[in-house]
């Protein structure tokens, strides 16, 4: 699953009611890659859409998570936290040796 995926079924978690429109804005995708991500979604079997009438007189979709689709959440968040706790602390790291040199270059004219 890739980014773009994983924040979809993040949002859509949050709020079905979303339009792909509203669902583009906040994730920085087009349009169409909104809808070709909701698409591999529902082909994975992670999200249903349901058809509502909403208050525009149009009809709309409503976006489910399916019990696969939260517990496919659930993975990739925890995937997604030890991602970040690495990230985190490589570049913590990094930036007490930088730290160190700095004082060595300070120290040492």
């Amino acid at each position: 699953m890739n980014e773009s995926h994983f924040n979809t079924l993040r949002e859509l978690s949050s709020n079905g009611n979303l339009t792909q429109r509203e669902l583009s804005e906040r994730l920085g995708l087009s349009l169409g890659s909104v809808n070709f991500v909701i698409q591999a979604l529902i082909g994975k079997g992670y999200v249903k859409a349901q058809r509502f009438k909403n208050s525009k007189n149009k009809m709309g979709y409503m976006y489910i998570l399916t019990p696969k689709g939260v517990k496919e959440k659930v993975i990739q968040t925890e995937q997604f936290i030890q991602r970040k706790m690495a990230e985190y602390e490589r570049i913590r790291r990094e930036l007490e040796l930088l730290k160190k040199e700095s004082s060595y270059k300070d120290n040492n004219p």
